[in-house]
Formats: C-alpha cells, structure tokens, sequence
C-alpha cells in the first residue's frame, strides 16, 4: 500500500489525530487500499446492494449531500491533498498540521457535521443515502472518540509512523508534481517538530507504546540520513518524464538536492536523536493498554473503532477460545494428512526448522507468490462476475522497513512480499498470503474500486478494518474451494495463518485486559501457529503497541463466513456464489453492521427475482 504521506484513518484527513496514531506506514494500507470496493451504482446488478438504485432523490438525501460534499472538501484539505482535473486525489505542496490546536479544531468541527447528521431523518432518506449516513457517521464518530484520548500524543508503534512513506519512490507525473513534492520536503522540518511536540506531551502523561516494542524502530530513521544523492528522498529524480526539458530537469534536481540536504536530512537527525535518547528509554515499561491514562475506556474504544462492533474485551475473547479449538482440530487432521507420525509440537518445529520449507532466495519466495496469484487467474471466472482490467506486480517489501514490517502488504499497483530473514518467512504460507494480499484480496480489491468510482468523494478513501481484512482473510479461506492449496502443507499454511487471527482475539485481549506479559502472549502465538520466532515475536509487539487493531480480521472474516453460510441456506439452489462476491465487493468499505443489513437486503432481493436457469455455485 503506497502513498507518499498518508495515514490510516478512515477518510483522508478525518483524523489526522489518527494519523498521528498509525503513521504512514499502516496509512499506506488506507488509500490504496481504502474504499476498494465498488460503488453499487456502477453495475446494474448491484442495485440490491444499496437499495433500490432508480430511488428518488429526497430532501433528507440533499441535505446528506450537502454535509459530505463539504465534508469531503475540508477532509482533503485538511490532510493535504488536492482534486485534479481528472477527479483524483493529488498530493498538495504541504503536509497535514498536526498540532493539539489543529486537531482540537478537528475534533470540533466533526462534531458540528455529527449534530448536523443526527439531525437528518434515517427514515427519510433513500437506501443508498441511509448507507452513506451510515458511514459518515461511524467516521465522524472515531475521530471524536480519537480526540478525546489525545490519539495524537502516541503517533507510532511497532508497525508503523508517521516518518515513512514520506518518499517519492517513483517518478512523477510532471514539473508542478515535483515543485510539490520539494516544497513539501521543505515541510517536513515542521511537520516532525509538531510530533516530537506531542510525542513529549505523551511522554509526559504515560501515553506511550510500551518500550518493548520500540527497540531497533530507530532503523527506519537512521535509513533516511544521508546525503541527497545517496538518499531515498532523490529516487524520484534519478529517471524523469521525457515531457520535462532538460533544463528544468536539471533546476528540479539541484532544488530537490537543496532540499535534502538543508530540510529532510536535519528534521530525520532530529528525530532520530530525540527517539534514541528521549522517546525510547522514557517510554513506559508496561504493556497493557489498561496501564495507559483512562485505560480501560481507551482498550474499549479502539475495540469499536476497529472492529465496528459492540463487543467487550472477555466476549471477544471466549470467541477467540472457540474459534482456536475449532482451527486446532483441523490443524490436527492435516497434520495426519500430510503423514507426519510425531506430535502436534513436533510438526511445529518441523515445519518451522525443515530447510525445504525455506526459500534460497528472495526471488525464489516471489516465484511462489507469483505462481500462486497465477493459479488463482485460473480460478477467478469461477468465483466472480467482475475481474478489474488493471494488474498488479509482486514486489519485496522496502529494505527500511522490512525487518519490522509484517509478512506482506496489498495495494493497487503492487502487492509487497517480505523477504527479509528468508528463514522466518516458511514457503508454505505464501498461497495463503498471496491470496489475502493480491488476488483475490487486497490488490484486487484496490484494481476494482479503481475501475469502478462511484462511491462519493468521501467514502472512496476510508477502510473499515473489519471489512477489509475480514475480505483478506475470508480469500484465504476460500482458497480452499478455489483447489489453490496443493499439499498438506500449504493447505496447513492456510490453517495456520487461521489460527493466527484467532489467536490474536486472545492475545490481544488477554494483553490489554486480563494481565497477560509480552512473553506469554509470545509463547501462545508460537504454541499454536506454525509462524516463526521471527514473525511471532514482530506480531505480538504489533498487538502490545496497536489495542484492538488485530481483533478486526477475523471478527470480520467470521462475519462474512456466517453470512454466506445465511445466505446460502436461505436461498439454497438460488445461491449464486458470484452475485454474492459482487454484492460483497460492490458496497464499498461499510461497518459490519451495515454489511449484515446489506446481505439481508441480498437475501431478500434474491428471493423476489425470477428463478435463474441454474445458480452457480
């Protein structure tokens, strides 16, 4: 998921508070990944996914337009972007204030369109509107809750921040492209200093990621001080558009070089020197989001934030209990399968230790990614009406942020592999995470929205987590249908990465709500997964330093999962698995809630139209 300077909060801007929070790193799975899914109104046969598309237009619908157009004006502004010609959204010459008296001005300014949205009618409003308010004011609703807690103090945690993906990697579209991106390095002086100063104010109150978690981050700083021709901050500029003279490439060079050197250089210095000698060994040596100020209410919000739902800490962990022991027994059986004789642990260790597990080289890992995302080319005909015209590539994840970064990333141009510590990263797990990551998972879904943009300006950069990633990881699991998993072993690569998120409805909870320690929650992730120590280790500090982030993917994919199966014994032989996917994709990034309302109008629609010929299944 790539983006120059962005965050993950749920629109644009919508909590720049937010932004603080993730960082650009996980900001990167926001726009490239957010709202990839395709308006209903595109196609004709996701009209029951929003209501009736041919609806008339209401008073209570104008008065909804009105409050997200102006909306999504302040939203892009605020985070630093601007509209072009063509309707997309473009990086502007500054990066998004981040100050306590911006964001407080944020915060209040969405709970004015708040008190304006709860002042519209529901019922007055057609059925895609009803989404559509739906979702503004799950959005709206965050970012308060975000503002309360201060979000913005705490700007980073073990996955992500706010100083990466500031980086042109790519050349740009033409000279005014470049001008922006120069001025904003100019900008990044400021726009640090403004996180140092909230990141001190978070030093100060305990509101911090537990320091465990922090240790070696510096890394991805450090990667950033050198020299502009030596910098990635100039790889932009190595190859530019034949459309720029000569000249002016040679001006844009020498500017971009100033820049730098006199701007980016000294702000990554700063940072780099306040992170080593003041954030990491000031920050606080506990690791429950319980120990945070005001806890306990912090834990349950970010549950909700992320999850949509109202779900406490112990019900989101008996779901997690049941779901391990329904994973393990089929874990169980393929170890059989797979004609392994020894125990469950000795399987473990074999399948993390085995060298035919192990790629030799990082090109041998994209190999199997590649040719896993192939066999499933082969395969989506069968599962979807709609496959996007755009393609992606499989690339490595970049080398600053790949000893730390998860297994992989989706995103619209590329799907990212981690090949870093190739023996951390077993073979067998690869289909599993090419399907989440490429196709027909993120990437997929990405290609889809871009081909597709029906939505409204302010929903076509939002991603609800548990929508998104609960796709991920239904893909994973469909693969199966799909005959993607050829052996025991990858078929256990599946079960495993399964057995991954459930865990995390454990660990996660245990963590920030029963008391468990970082080594306990280390050793239940290993215990049950056949990750590595490597990958078990980075998760945990993901879930210590990210409350409830990692509840969000499989709540989803049980959601999806238990609609389906709704679905499909309402409708029996009417089921048609690809109507079903395209309603699914054509809704747009919603709440779980309003998906389920969505299905139940699926249904419901299905049901009243003729009988088909013969469904597919």
């Amino acid at each position: 998921m790539a983006w120059a300077g962005r965050s993950s909060r749920r629109a644009n801007a919508t909590a720049i508070a937010r932004q603080a929070k993730r960082g650009h790193a996980e900001a990167m799975r926001t726009i490239l990944l957010a709202a990839a899914f395709l308006a209903a109104s595109s196609y004709p046969s996701l009209a029951h996914a929003q209501g009736a598309a041919a609806a008339p237009a209401t008073a209570a619908d104008a008065r909804l337009k009105a409050l997200y157009e102006a909306y999504a004006d302040w939203d892009q502004k605020e985070s630093g972007f601007f509209q072009d010609a063509k309707g997309e959204n473009q990086s502007s010459d500054y990066l998004p204030k981040v100050d306590p008296a911006t964001q407080l001005a944020r915060a209040k300014y969405q709970q004015t369109l708040l008190d304006q949205l709860n002042a519209i009618p529901l019922a007055s409003l057609s059925p895609t509107e009803q989404v559509n308010a739906a979702v503004l004011r799950e959005i709206l609703q965050a970012a308060i809750a975000d503002a309360k807690f201060r979000e913005w103090e705490m700007p980073i945690n073990s996955d992500s921040n706010f100083w990466t993906y500031l980086n042109a990697r790519n050349p740009l579209d033409d000279a005014a492209a470049y001008r922006r991106y120069i001025a904003r390095m100019r900008d990044i002086p400021r726009y640090f200093a403004e996180h140092v100063a909230n990141m001190r104010a978070g030093l100060k109150r305990g509101f911090t990621p537990p320091q465990a978690t922090l240790t070696g981050r510096d890394s991805s700083i450090s990667s950033f001080v050198k020299p502009a021709e030596q910098n990635a901050f100039y790889e932009a500029f190595r190859t530019m558009p034949s459309t720029i003279s000569s000249a002016e490439q040679a001006q844009l060079r020498e500017e971009a070089k100033a820049a730098i050197d006199q701007a980016v250089v000294p702000a990554y210095q700063n940072l780099l020197t306040f992170y080593r000698e003041a954030y990491v060994p000031g920050a606080r040596r506990t690791t429950a989001a319980r120990d945070l100020p005001n806890g306990d209410a912090f834990y349950r919000s970010q549950i909700r934030e992320f999850t949509t739902l109202e779900l406490g800490p112990d019900e989101i962990h008996d779901i997690g209990l049941k779901e391990v022991a329904r994973i393990e027994a089929e874990m169980q059986q393929t170890m059989k399968d797979s004609g392994f004789k020894g125990s469950f642990a000795e399987f473990l260790k074999f399948l993390k230790t085995d060298p035919q597990f192990v790629a030799r080289s990082p090109d041998e890992l994209l190999g199997v990614s590649a040719y896993a995302a192939k066999r499933v080319d082969g395969k989506l005909k069968d599962y979807f009406e709609l496959l996007p015209r755009r393609r992606f590539t499989i690339i490595p994840v970049p080398e600053a942020l790949a000893p730390f970064y998860t297994a992989g990333r989706g995103g619209l141009e590329s799907c990212q592999m981690n090949t870093h510590n190739l023996p951390s990263r077993p073979l067998y797990n690869i289909p599993a995470l090419t399907l989440h990551e490429c196709a027909p998972g993120h990437s997929f879904q990405a290609a889809l929205a871009k081909e597709g943009p029906a939505l409204p300006r302010f929903r076509r950069n939002i991603y609800f987590s548990g929508y998104g990633e609960g796709w991920g990881l239904y893909t994973e699991w469909l693969g199966n249908e799909m005959g993607i998993y050829r052996t025991p072993y990858e078929r256990f690569g599946q079960q495993s990465y399964a057995m991954w998120r459930a865990v995390r409805l454990v660990i996660d909870t245990g963590m920030h709500s029963k008391g468990w320690s970082r080594q306990k929650g280390i050793d239940y992730l290993a215990g049950h997964t056949a990750l590595s120590q490597h990958e078990v280790e980075t998760e945990v500090d993901r879930y210590i330093s990210w409350p409830g982030q990692a509840l969000s993917y499989k709540l989803g994919e049980l959601a999806i999962r238990r609609l389906r199966s709704e679905a499909e014994r309402e409708l029996g032989t009417r089921f048609d698995i690809k109507k079903f996917h395209t309603m699914l994709l054509g809704l747009g990034s919603v709440p779980l809630p309003v998906l389920e309302q969505q299905v139940h109008q699926f249904i419901a629609t299905s049901k009243a139209a003729p009988a088909p010929a013969q469904a597919s299944r």
